[in-house]
């Protein structure tokens, strides 16, 4: 009673006078308002988080002047598609935060929406096993992340909203590290990083670029799990992409060179 009481009192239905004695002509109209204060009792059931309505554009350039101080908790923070009312952990991404290799993939699966961290579990140990086959390791040189920053129920294929909405966070990261180069795993990040609708054997063998950045097209090691045989070929991807590297390297120092000669005195 107490809880109608108070419920009434915040729609303004109050004071609830009370007849003695009630008319029979004025039966009807007491049932009409206790119906009402029922469909009033209705409205305050409690409901599940709903998407942020911010405008998009005040969200995308809130989020392009985030720095690494707070860019997690802004993540964690994100209710921009229904992904925040079905994920346990956001998953900004890891690793060396002036990396010069990118590595990105499509959404984190279950136990990466279990840990807050990228590539964990088998496809995880592959990946950080076709670093070490490079000379690298996970942490030192290299940052990790997925296009998405919250697991699709089911790790089903994310929506086109839900990539517009986790884009930003994704730029905003290539903008702070400013990497030599992307490497997309997998075709679901690389068709979505390209915006073009291709296989990821047309994709590959090539260097494209992402905002101005070289990027490389390559299998998923989830995919490799289950098809051994392309490892050879995910092998020649990496091979690409080290001497992408390389190549950006030899022409960032030679033109280091060449203005330090222009700028030495006679």
């Amino acid at each position: 009673m107490a809880a109608r009481y108070d419920i009434l009192r915040e729609l303004g239905l109050l004071p609830l006078w009370r007849l003695r004695a009630v008319p029979a002509g004025v039966a009807e109209t007491r049932t009409g308002v206790t119906s009402y204060a029922g469909e009033a009792t209705a409205r305050f059931e409690p409901v599940a988080p709903q998407p942020s309505r911010e405008p998009s554009g005040d969200r995308v350039q809130h989020i392009a002047a985030l720095e690494w101080p707070e860019f997690a908790a802004d993540v964690a923070a994100c209710t921009a598609c229904g992904l925040c009312r079905t994920r346990n952990k956001t998953v900004p991404g890891v690793g060396d935060v002036r990396a010069q290799w990118l590595f990105v993939g499509e959404a984190p699966g279950a136990e990466e929406d279990a840990k807050g961290e990228p590539f964990v579990g088998q496809a995880g140990r592959l990946l950080d096993n076709m670093l070490t086959a490079l000379g690298m390791k996970r942490g030192e040189n290299v940052y990790i992340a997925n296009v998405l920053k919250c697991r699709p129920p089911g790790n089903r294929t994310p929506s086109p909203l839900e990539v517009e909405s986790c884009r930003p966070y994704l730029d905003r990261q290539i903008a702070l590290i400013r990497p030599t180069l992307i490497v997309a795993l997998g075709k679901s990040a690389a068709t979505t990083l390209l915006n073009v609708e291709a296989t990821i054997a047309s994709l590959r063998g090539r260097v494209h670029r992402y905002q101005g950045v070289p990027l490389i097209v390559t299998y998923h090691p989830a995919y490799l799990l289950r098809n051994l045989p392309d490892k050879a070929k995910a092998w020649e991807d990496l091979c690409l992409a080290r001497s992408t590297v390389r190549g950006s390297q030899a022409a960032s120092d030679g033109s280091t060179g060449l203005q330090f000669t222009a700028g030495a005195p006679n």
